[in-house]
Parts: C-alpha cells; structure tokens; sequence
C-alpha cells in the first residue's frame, strides 16, 4: 500500500510538472506568434488596399490577441484603423489604388461613415484610383462606395436607397402589464431619453428635433453622393421615393448609381488591368491588418496624446447597460488623465468622445479631471458620432471643439428614473409590506410603494440643481452667458454643422483637425500621436477570456436573436442598477 500511494503522489507531481512545463512553452509559442503578427510589414510594389466593409464599425480597434491566434475573424473594425490605413495608403508610392468590397457592414453612426469617406477623398487627391465592389450594397456602403471612381455590383444586386428614418421603440404599456412604473424627474423640454419608458409615443418637441437632425444627416449624404456621381440631388430624392433599391442593374446603370456589373472572379480581372499586369500575375493584397504594420514616417516630434473616450459614461465598470461592450469608467478616465497631465513627453492631449452620455455623476468627475489638465497641457476635444448630454459634459470645458457635420451633440439636459415595481409585487406576487419608521422620510426609496408629492419635489429639486450646474459648465467653458446657453439647452439635439452656429462647438472636422489645433496651441513645428489608453495586454485579455468566456457566448447569441430589441430589453433588465440622474441623448437612436 506504502508503495502505492508513492506511485500515485510520483504520477500527481509528474503530471502537473508537465502541465507548468506544457504550459510556459504554450505562452512562449503563443507571444511567439503574437509577436511574428505584429512585425513590420514591407510593401510590395504595385500594390493594392483592400478595404472589407463588413461587421460592425466601432470607434477603437481592439487587437485581440486570442482571436488573433486561434485564427477568428474579427466581427468589428475600428474606425481608427481605417482611417489610418487610408492615410498610410496615401503616402505609399507603393500603393496604387484601393478596392473596396462592401459586405453586410453596420457603422456606428453616419458620422464615422462620413470621417471614413472624406479619408478616401483625400486619398484620391494623390492621383491614385478607387474600385468598389458588392453584391449588394446597403445604404450606408453605397454612401461610402460612391466616392470612387468606378462602383461595380453583381448582376443580380440591389442598391438599397431609401432615405433616413427613426422607428424609436416604446415600452410604457408592456411595464405597465407587469406591474411597473417609472416615475421621472427631467429639466430639459427636448430631454427625450426617458420617452421609451414614460410614453407611448413621440412627444412633438422630440419629434421636432429627430426631423431636424436626421434631415441634416440625409442632406449631407445627398450632397456628397451627387457630387462624386454626378446626380442631381433632386434626382436622388426621386430614386429614394420611388424605392430605386428594387430596380434591376441596368436600371441603376443608367441612372448613374453604379458604372457596370461584374461577377466575383471578373473583379480580379478588373483589379489587374488597373495595375497593368497579366491576367496570371497574383495581386499584392495589404488588408487593413496588414496596413496597422506597415511602417509610418509620422513617429517624428513631440508627442500629442488622442485619449479615446467611447461608449456609456458610467461611475464604475459593469453598470449593466448595454453599450456595445465598451464604457467610459469616470475612476478609469480621471486617473489617466492625471496621468497624462504628469507626463512630461505629452505637450497636448485630444479627447476623442464618442458617447451619448450616461451617468451625470460621472460626467462631473471627468469634467474635473479636464479642467485640471488644462493647466498643464492643450486639450482639446474631437466629437466622433454622438458627444451629446454626458458627452457634451465632459467635452465643454476643453479648449477647442471640433465635430464632424452629422455629429449628434449638445443635448444639455438632466433626468432622473426611478422604477417604481410596487405593483409587480403587490398585485401581480401577492407580496404584502408594512411599515415601522422613526422619520417622515425613514422608507424614502422602498419597493413598497411609489415616491409621494413631497418627495418627488425634493427630487426634482435635486435634478434641477444639476441641470444648472451642466447649464454653468457649459457656460464658462464655451465663454457663453446662462441666458445663451438656456437658449440651446433644454435637452435639444443638434447636429454639429448647427452646433457651430451656436458656437457649442468651434471647427467642423475630423481627429487629424482636431490633433493640428492641439498642435498649434502647444506651439508645436512637429509632432505624432500615440493613442490611450493602452490596449489590454497579453495576460489580462487570457484573464479576461478565461473569466468572460460563457457570458460573451452568451450576449452574443442573445444580440443574435433579439437583434434591435436587445438593447431597450436589457436596459429594462438592470434599469435599477443605472445611476440614478442621468446625462444622455436617447438610449437607442434607432436610425434606419
């Protein structure tokens, strides 16, 4: 028996000896093939940048390393990668042209789709060509397609053309089957984020202001597409009207929409005679991974930090609201910005926002830390999408403001929910409460009942004070009296080529605008950017996949099948884990 067990405790030590042993060579071959990926990557002669629309276009790349090696195709591309990719792609002699394959592609907003056209405008400027490609082409696609030279589809495609729409969805009456309510407490008459709990419809200031901003979205995409395809806007509004997306492709050749259909092995063909080789010579390919290490001359000067702010404004990670995986951490923010605002080799910082704002809160803390940056450094703010409510918060105080034409922001307003789920428990559970206190206010805030008159007035009270303190930050930041700001404020919406007029911002622009006024404000003759904060290294995404593995799986099936009602639905589901005063445009903006 003796010398059994010292069999098994000898096969034990052996077998976990051989674990810590398998496992350090896994980690070294894992780095090993991490770092093989991220080498420089050299650029062949004659080359050309494809640029795949498909997935989900986020503001920030996430170089996830586990996808990465197990061979995964990403689901998202970040807005930063193209836009860099395009710009590399410019200056490379190298690089002669681009082509683009339009797939099934969700942008974020059509600010970031505008950023990403206006890139490839530019790239144009340097004589070089664009083809695009697609079996078919959403709307979104076709608006960035259409600024190449020649666009191409599939003969049996479709170009799908049909305006801007807003269905926002409502949830008032399927609560009130439950046994819950919401009682509110908002400053702002266009404040339409708590609508989809609180109403059954539009109220006609909200409806007022969508009409507003998503006709100044449609004018710009009318625009640009009729001046790079040569159609007159009013001809584009006709298409649209008349549901031009069902016509067959001659149709769409001779209304000057697309240029030719192609089947998928003559787009090779077509690519090859624009780089002037022979139908069996391959074609060198640089995907947008392939661009992210392609060498850059931009590491020379000074230093300008673009610190990237996106997503829900919370005061601490894991909220519960849905936001596509990616928050703005007010503890986070606040400390990275001190951080930056001790670092020596940083002479300015851009904040780069991208959020519809969140928790009021929160928004005051970064506002804080910004305004102690300040003093040290340059900041300045470049509005991507949305900076609106808590976005616009955290954005007002800077030195300059720069914002793309569609981007949604403003939206100066405050509001308080609280669920009120006495009836769920009451009347639909049968659950019973009775009282004991020491002070009128002693059960402020049970489950057993809804707030009384009283209390609702303490709050509104309460709410109203902080729509007067965001109302003064906007004031002395923007250098504006609180009777001007009073005028846009009221929770309203604006586009930022409205914005401007009302000087809630100061340029109409992109990142690379932003990072020039930040450079001339540190009087700075050259300089390169380095993006914060850092991306999660090797260990933490390993952590984060082993801790994260199921609920991921899981969110994602859940996006899968719930699609548009996924978002309003977990909100519903940790409603009572928000803070409770709020800062934010509509939860989903729901833009068709």
């Amino acid at each position: 028996m003796k010398e059994f067990f010292k069999m098994a405790f000898a096969t034990v030590v052996g077998i976990i000896l051989f674990m810590l042993i398998a496992g350090f060579f896994g980690m070294m071959c894992l780095m090993g093939m991490v770092a093989s990926g991220s080498s420089v990557k050299s650029v062949d002669d004659n080359s050309v940048m494809v640029l795949n629309l498909s997935g989900t276009l986020t503001e920030r790349s996430e170089d996830n390393i586990m996808q990465r090696v197990m061979g995964g195709n990403t689901s998202s591309i970040g807005l930063d990668n193209v836009l860099d990719a395009i710009k590399k792609a410019k200056g490379n002699s190298d690089i002669k042209g681009i082509y683009i394959e339009a797939g099934m592609f969700s942008p974020d907003t059509y600010a970031s789709m505008q950023a990403i056209r206006r890139a490839l405008s530019d790239f144009k400027k340097s004589g070089k060509w664009i083809i695009a490609y697609a079996d078919n082409y959403s709307q979104g696609t076709y608006y960035l397609a259409s600024v190449a030279d020649k666009i191409y589809m599939n003969p049996e495609g479709m170009v799908d053309w049909h305006g801007i729409g807003s269905n926002p969805m409502f949830f008032k009456d399927m609560m009130q089957k439950f046994g819950v309510k919401i009682q509110l407490s908002k400053v702002g008459t266009y404040k339409s984020a708590p609508e989809m709990f609180t109403a059954d419809h539009m109220s006609d200031a909200n409806r007022e202001q969508v009409s507003v901003y998503i006709n100044g979205i449609w004018d710009n995409v009318l625009k640009e597409v009729s001046e790079s395809r040569k159609i007159s806007i009013d001809s584009l509004n006709a298409y649209a009207d008349n549901l031009i997306t069902f016509s067959d492709s001659k149709t769409l050749i001779d209304k000057k929409l697309i240029d030719g259909v192609l089947y998928t092995d003559e787009v090779k063909d077509l690519v090859k005679k624009q780089l002037k080789i022979d139908a069996d010579d391959d074609i060198h390919q640089l995907t947008l991974a392939d661009m992210a290490n392609v060498k850059s001359d931009d590491d020379e000067g000074e230093q300008i930090a673009v610190y990237y702010a996106f997503g829900d404004i919370v005061d601490g990670s894991g909220n519960g609201l849905p936001s596509n995986g990616t928050e703005i951490d007010s503890k986070k923010v606040c400390k990275d910005l001190a951080k930056l605002a001790d670092d020596d080799d940083v002479k300015a910082v851009v904040l780069r926002v991208n959020s519809g704002g969140g928790s009021a809160y929160a928004s005051e803390q970064i506002w804080r830390s910004i305004e102690l940056l300040k003093k040290k450094k340059p900041v300045v703010v470049s509005m991507g999408g949305m900076a609106a409510s808590g976005g616009y918060y955290i954005s007002c105080g800077s030195q300059w403001i720069v914002a793309e034409p569609t981007t949604l922001t403003g939206s100066i307003g405050i509001f308080g929910m609280f669920p009120d789920v006495s009836g769920l428990l009451k009347d639909k559970l049968g659950v019973k409460f009775d009282e004991v206190k020491t002070n009128k206010h002693s059960t402020f805030g049970t489950n057993a009942r809804p707030f009384n008159e009283e209390e609702m007035n303490y709050l509104n009270t309460y709410v109203d004070r902080g729509y007067k303190l965001f109302r003064k930050r906007v004031a002395d930041g923007r250098k504006l009296s609180v009777d001007a700001v009073e005028q846009v404020a009221q929770g309203r919406v604006w586009l930022g080529q409205d914005a401007i007029k009302h000087h809630l911002v100061d340029e109409l622009g992109g990142l690379d605008a932003a990072v020039a006024k930040a450079a001339k404000l540190a009087k700075l003759d050259t300089y390169h950017t380095t993006a914060y904060p850092d991306q999660p290294d090797l260990l933490d995404q390993l952590l984060s996949s082993a801790e994260n593995a199921n609920g991921n799986y899981l969110d994602a099936q859940l996006r899968t099948s719930l699609g548009e009602l996924y978002a309003p639905l977990m909100l519903m589901r940790d409603i009572n884990r928000q803070s409770a005063i709020q800062a934010r445009i509509p939860f989903v903006l729901n833009l068709k």
